[in-house]
């Protein structure tokens, strides 16, 4: 096992050059995978309608298609559903992401193709794990298996495809070599029962040499919590003493480093942050003490940015990698091989570095506050109860926020937060809340200027496992699942304060 391993970590550090030789020449890259794609494409239909074969330059590309959404793209996923071929990429697509997004969101199928399996995902998970042994030389990471704590569903046939959570999608289709390396077993990882998941999970791995976890960290927390109950430990590393990483994503993860520092009290672990959704692989921490991610140019995805300005999309200014500024909020628009063109993910984000290109992830477009002018983003609002949590040594499990409605026209913040670890004044911690919001955000603190506009945020506290409830409730549990944080109207949180 000893020489697999070496001649695996020898294999995987060799791809660091390669990295290495794409982020020295992102946009040539970028514009071969445009060209690459569109030429792949031509005979589509999508391709056809859209007059792929006139296409010569980004300017054509521009002119031809327009930017899209999945309601744009319904229409083609069904006709690629029922077994047809050359609807937005080549041949016949097999596999479909089903992403179930936010809480009030439907669910979507989003195509997986082999190319974006290939060269997209898996693409991605080599370069992560080369990455991280470049960065640490003396990992025994491969001496042991990586718990992969992803979706709740199984993969469904549905007459001529199969579909599940990407995770069900991705373990369903993994290398041997990397299917060893993984725990639990397939059969568990694809049941649909999230509960009888848990308890499998931590039946099967409790005496397994796990060496890192991957998965969400709502969801995560949830496994670990019921595994440190039921064998009645104090520290995670006396049941996995090699255990060394844990590579999340999805969420902020800001609210949940310090739970998971109480899980390794005995031992320092490394935390790995990864962009990874349904539509691509999109981004990895590659600096250890740095919490931006580098942009993977090199795997698939041509990208686009739209500039947010006063809280809207401002779609005629929408500009490729090249012309990116720093600390500018973009709405992200990606052309796959996977058969999407120029579609909007909903994510928005903000360079912090172009040599090389990194990012960090702002928030959802659909996910924000703005009532009374504030612009108040899902990042504005993790920075801050994240700073409320350190100074009252709190803990915060999750959270939402919506507006609150005066009679006098004027209004507030109201807040629903479940705490790991609830701060001893509550008072105490709105008021540090509200103040950092001010530092973060001019918006809100203008808003704010003496009240007159918006007050001081009202604040619930949720009992514990609240919000698993929730989603228990809505048929929402798995570890792709999540709570959407931000609300502009008040109809879910008004659902939410009646079951407090």
């Amino acid at each position: 096992m000893d020489i697999i391993n070496n001649l695996l970590s020898i294999k995987i550090k060799n791809r660091i050059k390669l990295i290495q030789k794409a982020i020295q020449n992102p946009i040539a890259y970028q514009e071969k995978i445009l060209k690459k794609n569109i030429k792949s494409a031509g005979n589509t239909v999508f391709g056809e309608e859209h007059r792929f074969k006139k296409i010569t330059n980004y300017r054509d590309y521009q002119n031809l298609i327009p930017i899209s959404d999945y309601e744009a793209f319904k229409k083609y996923i069904f006709h690629a559903q029922k077994n047809t071929k050359n609807i937005l990429w080549p041949g016949r697509v097999n596999w479909f992401a089903k992403s179930s997004g936010t809480t009030q969101e439907k669910s979507k199928f989003i195509p997986i193709t082999q190319e974006s399996l290939k060269m997209c995902h898996f693409k991605a998970g080599k370069d992560m794990l080369s990455i991280y042994l470049n960065n640490y030389p003396n990992s025994k990471i491969l001496n042991g298996k990586s718990l992969m704590i992803g979706g709740s569903t199984s993969i469904n046939k549905i007459k001529s495809f199969y579909s599940g959570d990407l995770s069900a999608i991705i373990i369903s289709n993994l290398p041997a070599w990397v299917q060893i390396k993984r725990a639990p077993s397939i059969k568990t990882a694809l049941l649909n029962d999230w509960s009888k998941k848990i308890k499998q999970i931590i039946e099967e791995t409790y005496q397994q040499n796990i060496t890192s976890i991957s998965g969400v960290p709502s969801w995560t927390i949830i496994i670990l919590n019921e595994l440190i109950k039921k064998h009645g430990i104090h520290c995670l590393t006396e049941c996995w003493p090699n255990l060394e990483l844990y590579m999340h994503g999805g969420i902020s993860f800001n609210n949940y480093q310090n739970t998971f520092n109480n899980y390794f009290k005995r031992k320092k672990i490394n935390y790995l942050e990864l962009y990874n959704a349904s539509e691509g692989f999109f981004g990895i921490q590659n600096e250890p003490n740095k919490s931006d991610l580098l942009l993977l140019i090199n795997h698939g995805v041509f990208y686009e940015f739209i500039p947010i300005e006063s809280g809207l999309e401002q779609a005629k200014k929408i500009i490729s990698l090249k012309d990116v500024q720093l600390n500018v909020v973009y709405a992200m628009v990606i052309s796959t091989n996977g058969g999407l063109w120029r579609y909007k993910i909903g994510d928005t984000i903000r360079f912090t570095s172009t040599t090389p290109y990194k990012i960090k992830i702002h928030g959802r477009l659909k996910s924000f506050i703005n009532a009374f002018g504030e612009e108040l983003h899902v990042d504005n609002a993790n920075q801050a109860i994240h700073y409320a949590c350190k100074k009252t040594n709190a803990i915060a499990h999750e959270y939402i926020a919506a507006p609150f409605f005066y009679s006098d026209k004027s209004g507030c913040h109201e807040w629903v937060i479940e705490f790991t670890l609830p701060p001893n004044d509550i008072i105490k911690f709105n008021h540090i809340l509200d103040k950092k919001l001010k530092e973060l955000n001019s918006d809100y603190e203008a808003k704010r200027f003496k009240s007159i506009l918006l007050k001081q945020p009202k604040i619930h506290i949720a009992r514990k496992n609240f919000f698993y409830n929730v989603l228990k409730t809505q048929n929402k549990i798995g570890g792709q699942n999540k709570i959407k944080r931000l609300y502009n109207d008040r109809k879910f949180i008004e659902e939410v304060i009646e079951k407090l």
